[in-house]
């Protein structure tokens, strides 16, 4: 209904005559577009029922127009003015209605983007004050860090050092009570025998206790570990030693037996 209310506005423009020859014009198309049209018909009628060779056929017939119309030189629609000016008038206008489309569409096209770019600068500036806040708060420990000088590292240090000394010296004291209530040095005892008095005060003269021992084994490993055994002398009452020996707490050297060191405990 539109195309022809629009071509009847270009008929209404136009003059009498002009508008009897647009009428004549429109009749000879109309008379040799059903020509093709009935030609069409009867060439479908009498095309062979092969597919193939058909649609070769027409292969055939539409390579033959297309250099039919390659070759026909380009006719004016009409030798009236009055009639081109009016077509021209109307394609201008549809044209014009066309490139109006591509503006609308290019408008909201640019409408969106300018959306999006406003989105991604919001988003760029949080980043931005993110990458800020981490910047000065990675300055921030860097300052702290440097704070720290190498004095009071040292300090720090010493005082953890002292702390486990300290705590190693009162395991050793412990241990030493331990030992002593229940595994005391031998004592001298009393006799009218002469020899057995003797015997005792060659036991128990400069003997050191069992958690003497344990604490010399112990330095020995820590002062030399390259070197951990102790040599034996008067002073290891031999039921210490043997004690050791037989649960475990002390090895003896492989080629000498006045040598034990403390067992790896791991």
């Amino acid at each position: 209904m539109v195309e022809e209310g629009a071509e009847g506005e270009v008929v209404a423009h136009l003059s009498k005559a002009a508008q009897s020859e647009l009428l004549e014009l429109c009749e000879e198309q109309f008379a040799e577009i059903e020509k093709l049209l009935n030609e069409i018909i009867l060439c479908e009628a009498d095309s062979c029922e092969n597919p193939q060779e058909q649609s070769v056929n027409r292969l055939i017939a539409t390579d033959a127009e297309l250099k039919q119309w390659s070759s026909t030189e380009p006719s004016l629609l009409a030798s009236n003015s009055e009639i081109l000016l009016q077509a021209g008038k109307d394609e201008m206008l549809k044209l014009c209605s066309e490139l109006e489309m591509v503006v609308s569409c290019c408008e909201a096209k640019r409408d969106k983007l300018r959306e999006t770019k406003e989105l991604e600068q919001k988003w760029l500036e949080e980043k931005k004050q993110v990458l800020l806040a981490a910047s000065d708060h990675i300055e921030r420990l860097r300052l702290e860090r440097e704070k720290l000088s190498e004095h009071n590292i040292i300090l720090d240090t010493k005082a953890k050092i002292q702390k486990i000394k300290v705590y190693q010296e009162k395991l050793l004291e412990t241990l030493g009570d331990v030992l002593e209530t229940h595994i005391p040095l031998p004592k001298k005892e009393s006799s009218a025998s002469k020899r057995k008095k003797s015997i005792t005060h060659e036991i128990t003269e400069d003997l050191i206790s069992l958690s003497e021992i344990l604490e010399v084994l112990m330095n020995k490993v820590i002062n030399t570990p390259h070197d951990p055994y102790v040599t034996l002398d008067h002073t290891f009452w031999p039921p210490y030693v043997e004690m050791l020996l037989r649960y475990g707490i002390a090895v003896r050297h492989q080629e000498n037996n006045l040598k034990i060191r403390l067992e790896t405990f791991f």
